[in-house]
């Protein structure tokens, strides 16, 4: 189809199409005017960001777009809308009431209904580059319209409060009693810790273990030295017992065997000139025989006094290395038994430790779980207060007038399409051509041309057809 044809079936069909068109725009504006106003109540909340002051937390999740759609879920939820009809008394409307029982016959509950009713009018849109969100509501009541806006909005905030607020106070409690079980676990600790520290008389953070290892050392020390002494006093024994006692260092040192060695000495020089001498019998050789005798007799008599004292100083020695050697035993055992006693002391003090930790840690968590189910602030704060609404937002007559000509036009022409199509009809050469065939040789003027000549009936018969010749393949 050209833009002819277009052209030419609007004109054939335009009592129609006008028709049509001033029908709808004249239902529009009717209906514009009968129904009635509408005024739309807008309120606004700001979502804060900054950190609570409780916590010490901020939202990290309010960078998230989820975060955003889920604020405006909470505030088109029934929770918000019944804390609207609890805030405003709704329910006990008895207007309210009897249009529920009227449109329901009673069935379901009178809040629900009113959350539907609220719900219908409610509009809540979130900006989209900022934390604002926009809460509209419509009513034929400017002021009723206005006072649900901002009803909705502080029902909002109450509710976020709320969902900060619940949890805490949950937590409070759980954190309440885990703290007092807490305390009991560390009483009992603290009270086995001073029974342990009681039967056993020490303190289990004291440093007896470390004077008692200080001891312990010094008399292993001393055993090793005293194993030495005795060790050289059991040779010197053995060495007295035997045919070297002469050459003991306390007989070599012993100034009366020296000088009985020194007297023997002189008299066996002595003894030998007088045998060289007198000879043999001579009573001077046999007194000088039996002056040697004497004294090897005192000296050997001094040597065995003598060796036999080694002998003491070696038993004395043995015993105190066998004195020693128990007192190290005994030392040992005490600073083993003193080291087990410590050792499990110092697992109760670490029990008394850690359940002083947990304690801290959950009186912590319970005074910070306290503060926050104390907080009075929501992070959501009103921005926009709604007013009362001058003009009304709906109908809008401009708006519904512009809408319905634009319809009427697209439906007036979609009719002269439409009747068209059913009843088709020749209007141009081109339709003749279309339909026939045929190629146009000529054309006769209408009966309203200005050339037209109504003394030619010969032409009047044609006036209104076109002419046109056989083509190639007709005869």
């Amino acid at each position: 189809m050209t833009f002819g044809q277009f052209l030419s079936i609007l004109q054939a069909r335009k009592w129609v199409a006008l028709a049509v068109f001033s029908l709808v725009v004249a239902v529009t504006v009717v209906v514009s005017l009968v129904l009635p106003k509408q005024y739309l109540g807008v309120s606004s909340v700001m979502v804060d960001v900054k950190p609570d002051p409780v916590s010490a937390m901020g939202f990290p999740s309010v960078a998230l777009p989820t975060f955003m759609s889920t604020q405006v879920d909470v505030l088109s939820s029934d929770r918000v809308a019944l804390r609207v009809i609890r805030d405003l008394k709704l329910s006990e409307n008895a207007a309210i009431r009897e249009q529920w029982q009227a449109e329901t016959n009673g069935e379901g509950t009178f809040e629900q209904y009113l959350v539907d009713i609220l719900h219908k009018s409610l509009d809540v849109r979130p900006s989209r580059d900022s934390n604002v969100i926009s809460i509209g509501y419509k009513s034929p009541d400017a002021r009723f319209a206005a006072g649900i806006a901002n009803a909705f909005a502080q029902a909002y905030i109450a509710t976020t409060l709320e969902l900060k607020v619940d949890p805490a106070r949950q937590f409070t409690s759980f954190f309440r009693a885990q703290t007092n079980d807490a305390r009991d676990a560390l009483e009992k600790a603290q009270q086995r810790l001073s029974q342990y520290q009681q039967s056993n008389g020490i303190i289990a953070t004291d440093e007896r273990l470390d004077v008692e290892n200080a001891r312990l050392n010094e008399l292993s020390s001393q055993l090793t030295q005293l194993q030495a002494i005795s060790a050289e006093s059991s040779s010197r024994q053995a060495q007295a017992r035997g045919n070297q006692a002469d050459r003991l260092q306390e007989v070599l040192n012993n100034p009366l065997i020296s000088g009985l060695r020194a007297d023997l000495a002189r008299n066996e020089a002595k003894l030998q000139e007088l045998t060289q001498r007198l000879g043999d019998r001579h009573p001077q050789v046999v007194e000088a025989r039996a002056n040697i005798t004497e004294l090897r007799s005192r000296m050997n008599a001094e040597i065995a006094r003598v060796s036999s004292g080694v002998g003491v100083s070696n038993d004395i020695n043995k015993s105190r290395e066998a004195q020693l050697r128990a007192a190290l035993d005994a030392q040992r055992a005490s600073v083993l038994q003193m080291k087990a006693v410590r050792d499990e002391g110092s697992v109760l003090l670490r029990e008394v430790e850690n359940a002083q930790r947990i304690y801290d840690n959950l009186m912590t968590r319970l005074n910070q779980a306290g503060l926050e189910a104390q907080n009075t602030q929501s992070y959501v704060n009103v921005l926009t207060v709604a007013q009362p609404p001058v003009e009304h937002a709906s109908p809008k007559l401009l708006l519904n007038t512009a809408l319905a000509i634009v319809l009427g036009l697209i439906l007036a022409i979609g009719v002269a399409l439409l009747m068209e199509l059913s009843d088709r009809r020749v209007r141009s050469s081109e339709d003749a051509v279309a339909y026939l065939g045929l190629p146009v040789i000529g054309s006769l003027p209408t009966p309203s041309a200005k050339r037209f000549n109504p003394a030619r009936p010969a032409a009047l018969g044609l006036a209104q057809r076109s002419l046109a010749l056989p083509g190639p393949g007709h005869h």
